[in-house]
């Protein structure tokens, strides 16, 4: 398991890429959690990554849109310091419904 940072910018100028746009939030929101408007953390195996890259690239218009995946890796603690309202959530810890 790794964790990788999502980040997207879909042009909406029209309403395809207003479509775009939900689409590709909806497929990160499948995969991880959300901690700025077109930013996810996902904590994924290589199969999921792969999965989630493929499914993006799908709904992406590349000459249009940018799609980035930053790969912390395992020891993602020491390579993320946050600061300010909306803390992010253990992604290794228990999930208390």
């Amino acid at each position: 398991m790794m964790l990788v940072l999502v980040t997207y910018d879909v042009s909406t100028l029209d309403r395809a890429g207003q479509r775009r746009l939900r689409q590709v939030a909806k497929i990160c929101l499948n995969h991880g959690q959300r901690v700025q408007n077109s930013v996810f953390e996902c904590w994924l195996s290589n199969e999921h990554f792969v999965s989630l890259k493929q499914q993006l690239l799908e709904a992406i218009k590349i000459d249009e849109d940018s799609l980035r995946f930053y790969m912390l890796g395992k020891n993602w603690e020491y390579k993320v310091e946050h600061f300010g309202t909306k803390p992010s959530l253990n992604l290794e810890g228990p999930l208390i419904i």
